[in-house]
């Protein structure tokens, strides 16, 4: 197997199964801890902040890390919008979003305006309302650049299959007859602006995920290689009659070596 200098993560599935652990994920991070080997866990959840994943880590999973190993679909949005800009002090944007989309982008120093913002970004929302879906609405069709957070149309919760923020994205995207730019995986910006982050090149990095369609599409499309692990939602039946295949597939982590 190739020696990789850095990781990109997936969380649910991969490191963790709902509230259930999985001690060959625990093992897994704490050798690339060992060895000192970067690595980011790279999530479309835009809502939670790094200091909530890091909190739930250790609570819960008895995993310790730092902020600085988290990037959210909410960070990558923001540092998007920073590329897109020389000014961001200038830059205003309107937000359908919880706390950590608005800490993500508020961190840029970026303003907030629903009236006339230069970006309008949409992402999950449990506190959603058709005027805030309005507002969004109607800056896109004003003229303001469109960004959604992620694509995911559900979230697994206690309830159900919850919707997700690709369900309030397609709102908007409806109602506007224009599409968002995606930041979250399976689309490649999420893994480009990750890799800026970490400071590596596209060779020398690998994403870890459970879920073909999302972890292993998004390195697939950015161009890095793949180690898709049986350990959450992916099915090796599934994933045998897509045309193209992960880098590496495995049933534990426990079997690599990093």
């Amino acid at each position: 197997m190739n020696k990789y200098k850095g990781y990109f993560i997936d969380l649910d599935g991969t490191i963790y199964a709902g509230k259930k652990r999985i001690p060959a994920a625990k093992r897994f991070i704490e050798s690339l801890q060992q060895q000192s080997i970067p690595f980011l866990f790279v999530t479309n959840n835009s809502t939670k902040l790094p200091k909530d994943v890091v909190i739930d880590l250790a609570d819960n999973h008895d995993i310790h890390v730092s902020e600085d190993n988290v990037y959210t679909s909410g960070m990558a949005t923001a540092d998007y919008i920073e590329g897109q800009t020389d000014k961001p002090a200038k830059t205003s944007v309107y937000i359908v979003g919880e706390m950590g989309l608005y800490q993500a982008i508020l961190a840029k120093g970026f303003k907030l305006d629903k009236v006339n913002p230069d970006f309008v970004v949409v992402g999950l929302d449990s506190d959603l309302t058709y005027e805030k879906l309005t507002e969004a609405v109607l800056a896109v069709r004003n003229g303001s650049a469109f960004i959604g957070t992620n694509p995911d149309t559900n979230i697994p919760k206690e309830r159900g299959m919850l919707p997700g923020a690709g369900t309030v994205v397609k709102f908007v995207e409806h109602a506007t007859q224009q599409e968002s730019v995606m930041i979250g995986k399976p689309n490649a910006m999420i893994l480009n602006n990750a890799l800026k982050k970490i400071g590596l090149t596209r060779d020398e990095v690998i994403m870890v995920g459970d879920n073909y369609n999302t972890d292993i599409m998004a390195g697939i499309n950015a161009e890095i290689d793949t180690l898709l692990v049986y350990s959450g939602l992916s099915t090796k039946n599934e994933v045998s009659k897509q045309s193209i295949l992960p880098t590496f597939q495995i049933d534990s982590l426990d079997e690599w070596e990093v």
